[in-house]
């Protein structure tokens, strides 16, 4: 049962988690890209040391070359006068120079090798840290993209400020016109008082006319043309 529970709590927690990843997506993004471009440059500066430490070396087997070149002449001339003594602890020195000069070039051989490879890593960070940027940019778009999709989405698919506007305008159009309600009113009070049923007697050609008609005024045009 407990193992249950735990297993049922581990999923739980996994599913949390991939939410909030999800929901903060870009922002871990970004925090990635920071953390590894501090990485970057703690390699750049390791390269860098590395890169002045070989030329120190360099520089210090150069001198180890002169020192030796001056007293390789200086013994020469030692033994030239028989002071052999000078020329053994110029020979000497010579020795111990040209043991240090073996040192320091094999530490200069174990520097450029150590240089040429981390020269390629910090080639290929910075190359992946370019990706990672153009990616975070896309992924910026896209995630402004899906937003706009699902507010829109939103908007159709429920109670949305479409759907209300839509609504609006229906009840407006639906509704009766008050003009039209108006007309209908007053024909039916003329109805019940029956002033219209002369009017209509009247139109039939029974009893006198009391209101001039387009018949009339044209009977009466013809009738001044002829005449």
């Amino acid at each position: 049962m407990f193992g249950t529970l735990k297993t049922l709590i581990n999923g739980a927690n996994a599913r949390a988690e991939d939410r909030l990843r999800d929901a903060y997506s870009i922002e871990l993004i970004d925090q990635k890209i920071r953390e590894a471009e501090q990485n970057l440059k703690a390699a750049k500066l390791t390269l860098a040391s590395l890169i002045q430490r070989q030329r120190s070396e360099t520089r210090q087997i150069d001198g180890l070359k002169s020192r030796v070149d001056d007293l390789m002449v200086r013994a020469a001339q030692a033994l030239k006068d028989n002071r052999e003594d000078l020329a053994l602890s110029a020979a000497q020195a010579v020795a111990d120079l040209e043991n240090e000069a073996v040192l320091r070039s094999q530490t200069t051989d174990r520097l450029e090798t150590r240089i040429l490879r981390l020269r390629q890593t910090v080639e290929t960070a910075n190359r992946r840290i370019l990706d990672l940027k153009q990616g975070a940019i896309s992924a910026r778009a896209v995630r402004r993209e899906q937003g706009l999709q699902a507010r829109l989405n939103r908007h159709l698919g429920g109670d949305s400020p479409m759907d209300e506007a839509e609504g609006l305008i229906n009840r407006v159009m639906q509704q009766d016109d008050p003009f039209e309600q108006s007309e209908i009113l007053r024909d039916i009070e003329t109805g019940l008082d029956h002033t219209s049923i002369a009017d209509r007697m009247e139109d039939a050609g029974y009893g006198p006319k009391t209101r001039a008609t387009a018949a009339d005024i044209l009977a009466r045009i013809q009738s001044r043309t002829n005449d």
